[in-house]
């Protein structure tokens, strides 16, 4: 697929492997793959296939065992822990299946809390245009044990954008949504690319999730074999039959 643009987060030849000798397991076998700023991209594969060590590594959660990454110009891997904390903290945001708010902490409190962790003020404005976005006005003041599911993964989105990060990255978002919080979900990251121009990379297995993407890559056996548009999710679980 012809990538337009400059790409935001790069990958070349990847392979991580876990565990030694006999008992090993290749996860990723040689990787390269780029992803353009404003783009959305939706990563799916078998169970297996290697997508989320895929994602893990883009995002600095993990190391491959070899190649290299570069994020927003930085080359990752080579990167300690300390660094790699801060540069995920200033450029990545996260939304995970499981919400991952703090229980204690109210809807607005959570949305900032990237940003209180690192020790900087929310832009009043940014925070005002994502809380109207992702419609939770009335919710602010209340703990995630009183907003329902889909609630809680907006205050997520509206988190992992409150930073103004360089790239998203969504793990099985929709994956604890009934299908009208996944849509509502899904087209606010859709809006995040298309409204704030965000980077935003997605695993799921979900074909209807990919359909919102831009892009559609599929992992199987540690390889890429697919990279194109996402188009319907008819065109996706298709393509998934025939991947296996």
């Amino acid at each position: 697929m012809n990538l337009p643009g400059p790409l935001l987060v790069s990958a070349v030849d990847i392979v991580r492997v876990y565990g030694e000798g006999e008992a090993a397991v290749r996860a990723l076998d040689g990787v390269t793959v780029g992803f353009p700023k404003g783009k959305f991209t939706a990563i799916m594969g078998p169970s297996g296939s290697g997508k989320s060590t895929l994602m893990h590594i883009l995002a600095g959660l993990d190391r491959p065992t070899s190649g290299s990454v570069l994020l927003d110009e930085v080359e990752i891997t080579d990167l300690d822990d300390r660094k790699l904390t801060e540069l995920r903290r200033e450029r990545v945001g996260f939304v995970f299946q499981s919400f991952n708010l703090l229980p204690v902490l109210d809807a607005r409190e959570n949305i900032v809390l990237p940003l209180s962790i690192a020790g900087k003020r929310p832009d009043a404005a940014w925070l005002d245009t994502l809380i109207e976005t992702v419609g939770l006005g009335d919710r602010l003041d209340h703990r995630p044990s009183e907003l329902s599911g889909g609630q809680q993964q907006r205050v997520a989105v509206a988190r992992a954008l409150a930073s103004k990060p360089s790239v998203v990255f969504a793990d099985e978002p929709t994956g604890n949504l009934d299908s009208k919080s996944s849509g509502e979900l899904l087209d606010l990251l859709r809006r995040s690319v298309d409204e704030f121009k965000q980077t935003v990379i997605m695993v799921t297995h979900d074909p209807t999730a990919a359909s919102y993407a831009d892009r559609l890559l599929v992992l199987a056996d540690g390889r890429i074999v697919h990279d194109g548009e996402a188009n319907t999710a008819e065109d996706v679980l298709d393509l998934m039959k025939a991947v296996g």
